[in-house]
């Protein structure tokens, strides 16, 4: 096997500072995908049918929202030869995204029989706002990394330095917003979503270096514009285009799989403590916690292991295999200290498929890069996995609403007024379905996709010839 044809040329620090977008990101996926559907369904008392349909068109939004935003910044603008092409979009799109979460939890004070309308009209307005300059941000930011930092030796590195980062969000996306929830009390959620946006806030001043351009890149692009070779077709055409790169699709497709095994299992965490284990919701900070650490323990030793094979290919199989190995457990555990211990080994996994998932895009755009000769559509690949990635949103919200309906589950009841069937429905969207969703992932990332270490070198002395 062939040496790669480019060495690491940016600092671990800016690395650093780059992941805390991912602090962000997966802060906001921790504390909006735990809270959000139970506090309608369980705190507000809206009945799931409702709850679903507003996350379904939350889903549906994004099928618009995340392609055509990634597509319409994939073109320069007055700014891009100071500012750059992405930067002025993290920006543009990250302070609204954050100011947007409290009002996710305010919604109008009417019964939840009566108003439901109004409730179910509050979350599709408010969750459509929240994700509209989500989008705006999450396309831009991932789109940076491609650009920036090449050759597989950096990516992995910036991945696991930037991971670990988004790691530390993952956990203090679930333990800070626990701290100040308190079950049966409306108003402590209003409390956590300030607190929230405080700790997004200085997250997003940290990321600034990182996420700043190289100026050679900048002139880079914009004189391959001025050459004409980044003339853009239509968005049908360019999404076209995307959708029919087999390798990115057969990506997505496992990546759908296991962004929904993340969706069902963060939003199951709430139901587990108080309905499985009898808890308190401040009891979620420590299975939080042991997630944490198992992510931050393995993080380093996958990336070491992913450059010693250089395959990235064949380290994403052996994470997803052991994710879904250790995911089966969690729907026998009923005792609080086993369930501690399976999620620190479940952390442990999970870091691995994190440490991979950006190689692996970079690598499929960079496939996309030389069969267009030269064109760099990064904006509207990141949307569009973007867009696929929210599919799990629906996947989620559908399989509680069917799972609560068929076991009996009652909106706004305590432990007492729940069947002994609607606890083993919360086993069910706890574990068994995210398992079977992992396997789907691990079986077919394994059978179709097909960027061999060979081929991505290949690919990256093409990218140095088209760009030189």
């Amino acid at each position: 096997m062939e040496k790669e044809a480019i060495e690491i040329t940016h600092s671990k620090g800016s690395m650093v500072s780059w992941g805390f977008g991912k602090f962000i990101n997966e802060f906001f996926k921790m504390a909006f995908g735990t809270y959000v559907f139970y506090f309608y369904e369980r705190e507000i008392g809206l009945d799931v049918v409702w709850v679903m349909l507003g996350f379904i068109i939350y889903a549906i939004w994004n099928a618009v929202n995340d392609p055509l935003l990634g597509y319409l910044t994939d073109r320069p603008f007055r700014f891009t030869k100071k500012w750059g092409r992405r930067f002025p979009w993290v920006l543009i799109g990250g302070l609204p995204w954050i100011l947007s979460y409290v009002f996710v939890f305010t919604p109008p004070a009417v019964d939840p029989h009566q108003g439901a309308l109004i409730l179910f009209l509050w979350i599709v307005i408010m969750t459509c706002v929240f994700d509209a300059f989500s989008s705006l941000f999450i396309v831009n930011y991932y789109a940076i990394f491609t650009d920036k930092f090449r050759g597989d030796s950096e990516r992995r590195l910036a991945s696991t330095l930037g991971t670990m980062v988004g790691a530390l969000g993952t956990g203090l996306g679930a333990i800070i917003p626990s701290m100040f929830v308190d079950y049966g009390d409306k108003n402590s959620y209003i409390i956590q979503a300030a607190v929230v946006t405080v700790v997004c806030l200085i997250a997003l001043v940290l990321l600034v270096p990182g996420s700043r351009e190289d100026q050679e890149r900048i002139d880079c692009y914009l004189d391959k514009c001025e050459e004409g070779l980044m003339e853009k077709e239509s968005f049908f055409k360019e999404l076209i285009i995307c959708l029919k790169h087999k390798n990115f699709a057969h990506y997505t497709i496992a990546y759908t799989c296991y962004m929904s095994l993340a969706a069902l299992m963060i939003a199951s965490i709430p139901y587990a403590t108080e309905f499985i284990l009898g808890m308190d919701a401040d009891d979620t900070i420590f299975i939080m916690a042991a997630m944490l650490v198992g992510m931050i323990v393995g993080m380093p030793i996958w990336g070491f292991y992913a450059n010693k094979i250089n395959d990235d290919r064949k380290t994403m199989l052996i994470a997803s295999f052991l994710l879904t190995l250790v995911t089966a457990p969690l729907f026998f555990f009923k005792n609080y200290y086993l369930i501690l211990i399976n999620m620190f080994f479940w952390g442990l996994c999970q870091g691995g498929y994190w440490v991979q998932m950006a190689p692996i895009l970079s690598q499929v755009i960079d496939e996309s890069i030389v069969t267009t000769g030269g064109k760099r559509n990064e904006g509207i690949y990141n949307g569009v996995q973007n867009f696929i990635g929210r599919l799990a949103l629906v996947v989620q919200a559908v399989s509680f609403a069917v799972v609560h309906t068929l076991t009996g589950f009652v909106e706004g009841g305590a432990l007492a007024d729940q069947p002994p069937e609607a606890i083993v429905g919360i086993q069910i969207h706890f574990a068994l379905i995210p398992m079977f969703l992992m396997v789907i992932a691990t079986v077919w990332f394994w059978r179709f996709y097909t960027l061999t270490p060979d081929r991505v070198i290949e690919n990256s002395k093409k990218i140095i010839e088209i760009e030189s």
